[in-house]
């Protein structure tokens, strides 16, 4: 559940922000019918209760040279507090890895891995993933194109709010 109850102003502002985190709070404000100030109360509210966790341009990878994506399924031996953490602290200092999560099914942990090119994940996977604490068995596969990227949250799935709790 979120930490706050968004009304309808609220949701407008975060898919505005969601489109185009560039825009001025005149601009946002405009967009969503209220006037600067009242706008910008609202989303420094949302920022503090962490709705709003940060501004971020978006990135072509291929354009940038980082053209294959490998998404990497590891198990670890042991799910022990102290190995466990040392498995997230390691993956967390790897900049190839875009995301992980921790998840259920055959694996344990699922990666987002970025790189250039396949020998450049190689050299990833046998000279870091492989000795990353606790793993136990790696799988990769390899994105072959993507379908739909990153996309907007769906925020019109979340509970509404009769009154706005950042008015």
């Amino acid at each position: 559940m979120p930490k706050l109850k968004l009304d309808a102003i609220d949701r407008r502002i975060l898919a505005a922000l969601q489109r185009d985190a560039r825009l001025t709070n005149v601009q946002l404000a405009e967009e969503v019918g209220l006037s600067p100030s009242p706008c910008l109360r609202r989303v420094r509210l949302l920022e503090k209760a962490e709705v709003i966790g940060g501004y971020h341009a978006s990135l072509d990878r291929a354009g940038l040279g980082l053209g294959l994506t490998v998404f990497v399924g590891i198990k670890v031996e042991r799910h022990h507090d102290e190995p466990a953490a040392a498995f997230r602290e390691a993956v967390c200092t790897l900049p190839e890895v875009v995301s992980c999560h921790l998840v259920s099914g055959e694996s344990d942990f699922l990666l987002q891995v970025v790189v250039p090119d396949l020998a450049a994940y190689e050299r990833l996977l046998i000279g870091t993933l492989l000795k990353l604490p606790g793993v136990s068995d790696i799988r990769s596969n390899f994105a072959i194109q993507t379908v739909k990227p990153q996309a907007p949250l769906p925020l019109d799935h979340l509970p509404s709010a009769d009154a706005s709790q950042l008015s």
